[in-house]
């Protein structure tokens, strides 16, 4: 496979030794987290905690070559690893063996899912996401991971799953709060956001660690009832093919293919999920730090990683916010950070597993909540309110939508109002006619200046969008509304096309209708600035014989000339 194939190879080829010491730190510190989150991430798919470690392998080399972004942290995350767990229960039969085969082929179909949306080049979808919906769907989404870390900090274990029910359950229940959890949990949140404000250099995050567990150690808190990671077990994952450890356990004539037909219904959802939120991470990390990703190149990377981890006894996955945002903090700026984190991990399955033993929980919740912090970007939505308010109105919709709903359902809440948006501009959008302005050269808008006026008899008219089967009706009422609204009879309309770059067959007839109807008044039809590929179309209709090839003008100027050698009128 050649270097243009491997973008992620490419930028390590042209790697920038000032970007080291950031992509170790951000390595180190997202190894650090990552496995204890890995581990429960396991959990919650349904499969061995260490299952989750080994999910964590496969993605962070196989991204680091493919992927576009050069800080997204690819792996087990939340969402899909629930969306895996509803996917398998039904069918595994409560079979430790089968559920961990399943979720392995499981995985193997989301990655085939995702390349062939890669192949199929269906990466344009991600351009429907906005800025606006980037923004609200960050800090969406650093809510969700603010209200995950609430048990943590404070010492119990909640029942709710919503945001408003984990605050009222923590309400009635304040009198369970461990005191020593939420202190160390203040303790390190101050600490990293101090850090951050006199020392923005600093590793901040990674020394919360190491100082969380020297506080566990010398003051024996563990001991005190502030939870601990824990002992982590050992051992690599191996190539094995799911089908093969499934044969062993399907029934005579083999595994049965309403089970490979529901299983592929659900690994669509869960690549639907996952890419919507990769490329949503991506985007966002790639607006702030002012590059660009390839929507195509990332369906191609998550296929690629989901198709590694089902032949390594992993499970789906997809991207984390909360590992980005860690690394994003401590400077990362290639995929090197990704690979640092690959090699901490290899290193304590295999010799340091004591090292994080005595890392509290408490303190990842408050690593969480620092980097959540970081991705509520209020100074954009104050610059977008002045901006434009529909386009704040888009990012808290898409805001409330994934804190209220799901992360799906509140993106595509948000894609399809700013399609509507879009819409709306298309079948309702500018128009003007055009005049001229005392000292002040050119021909310009009339309500857009003061005493400007048109040139008596004649109508220039601008329509600001591609002529279409949703704006046609639009465009001739508004077109025969200018002609009605001149105090002196019109005797030619020249429609100015410079923005209509195309025209469908439904938009054709409309106007074609509305030339019988000026030159049944007795009203010359022309066109000015209309392109090459209009005009074929236009002529392909047989439009342009209708009007004559002489009443399309190249300028505004050369129409206006033309009115007045026939007319004879007198410009102002």
């Amino acid at each position: 496979m050649s270097v243009s194939l491997l973008p992620g190879l490419k930028r390590l080829r042209a790697y920038q030794p000032s970007w080291l010491r950031g992509d170790v730190l951000a390595g180190v510190t997202v190894a650090a987290y990552l496995v204890p989150q890995c581990m429960a991430y396991g959990e919650l798919a349904g499969v061995a905690p260490i299952a989750g470690l080994w999910a964590i392998l496969p993605p962070m080399l196989l991204y680091a070559l493919i992927g576009s972004s050069p800080q997204l942290s690819v792996g087990p995350e939340s969402t899909t690893a629930v969306m895996t767990a509803a996917a398998i229960a039904p069918i595994a039969a409560g079979d430790p063996l089968a559920y961990a085969s399943f979720a392995s082929l499981l995985a193997l179909l989301v990655g085939v899912v995702c390349v062939l949306g890669g192949w199929a080049r269906l990466g344009f979808l991600a351009d429907l996401l906005s800025k606006p919906i980037l923004v609200g769907y960050m800090a969406g989404v650093a809510v969700i991971m603010i209200s995950g870390q609430i048990g943590k900090i404070s010492g119990l274990e909640l029942k709710a799953k919503s945001l408003a029910g984990e605050l009222l359950e923590l309400a009635g229940r304040s009198s369970e709060i461990h005191p020593p959890t939420l202190l160390l949990a203040i303790g390190v949140l101050v600490f990293l956001l101090l850090i951050q404000r006199r020392f923005p250099s600093a590793p901040g995050p990674l020394l919360a660690v190491l100082l969380a567990v020297a506080a566990v150690s010398l003051f024996h808190l563990d001991q005190a009832g502030v939870a601990v990671i824990g002992a982590i077990p050992a051992g690599l994952p191996s190539f094995a093919l799911p089908f093969t450890e499934l044969s062993h356990l399907a029934p005579p004539g083999g595994l049965a293919l309403d089970k490979i037909r529901y299983l592929l219904t659900a690994a669509v959802g869960i690549a639907l999920v996952g890419y919507s939120d990769n490329v949503l991470t991506a985007r966002a990390f790639a607006a702030r730090g002012s590059y660009r990703i390839d929507a195509n190149q990332e369906l191609l990377a998550l296929g690629a990683v989901n198709l590694g981890n089902g032949l390594m006894q992993g499970f789906p996955v997809s991207s984390s916010g909360s590992r980005t945002a860690i690394s994003e903090s401590l400077g990362s700026r290639s995929q090197l950070f990704s690979l640092v984190a690959f090699v901490v991990v290899l290193v304590v399955l295999l010799f340091l597993r004591p090292l994080l033993a005595l890392f509290p929980q408490a303190a990842l919740g408050s690593i969480v909540i620092y980097a959540a912090l970081r991705l509520i970007d209020i100074g954009e939505l104050k610059r977008m309110r002045h901006f434009k308010r529909s386009e704040f109105q888009l990012a808290l919709i898409t805001c409330v939508g994934v804190l209220f709903t799901d992360i799906l359902m509140g993106v595509g809440l948000a894609v399809a109002l700013s399609v509507i948006d879009l819409f709306a501009r298309l079948v309702r959008p500018h128009d003007a006619v055009l005049g001229q302005v005392p000292q002040l050269g050119g021909l310009h808008d009339v309500d857009d200046w003061e005493g400007a006026s048109t040139i008596p008899g004649l109508v220039l008219y601008r329509y600001d969008a591609p002529l279409c089967f949703a704006n046609a009706e639009d465009f001739r009422r508004r077109a025969l509304a200018a002609v009605a609204a001149e105090a002196t009879p019109v005797r030619w309309f020249v429609l100015n096309a410079e923005a209509i770059v195309e025209i469908d067959i439904t938009a054709a007839d409309v106007l074609q209708d509305f030339q019988r109807e000026l030159t049944a008044n007795g009203v010359v039809f022309a066109m000015a600035r209309t392109k090459q590929d209009l005009y074929q179309q236009l002529s392909r209709t047989g439009f342009v014989d209708r009007v004559g090839p002489e009443h399309f003008y190249p300028t505004l100027p050369e129409a206006i000339a033309a009115f007045r050698g026939e007319v004879g009128a007198c410009v102002g």
